[in-house]
């Protein structure tokens, strides 16, 4: 079983950004810590800044990868071109988030 994470925008700072909401570990270590928890599947990941390589990733993975994590960070509240690409593959794909998205800071600022 192969199941791909991707990050998008800004978790590549995880470890030094925020850390009273994001913690003190970077993906990478996290990343590290889990892999041996699961070794009877195949887990790897991705990560950009950048819209467009997240599509290209999702379109390159969304038919060969058993299921695929995305935090899609900021787009996920923007980006037409990660849901279109989404719909456009055929495999399964779950939303997460790292720290809560209705947070004191959204209600503030709306």
């Amino acid at each position: 079983m192969k199941i791909s994470i991707v990050n998008g925008p800004n978790l590549n700072l995880l470890g030094k950004r925020e850390k009273g909401i994001y913690g003190n570990s970077s993906f990478e270590e996290w990343f590290e810590k889990i892999k041996p928890l699961f070794p009877q599947i195949d887990l790897d990941y991705f990560q950009s800044n950048i819209e467009g390589e997240i599509v290209s990733y999702l379109q390159k993975i969304g038919f060969i990868a058993d299921g695929i994590v995305l935090n899609a960070g900021a787009y996920t509240h923007t980006s037409v071109a990660i849901r279109d690409a989404i719909a456009a593959i055929t495999t399964p794909v779950v939303e997460v988030h790292i720290s809560n998205i209705l947070t004191d800071w959204e209600l503030k600022v709306f």
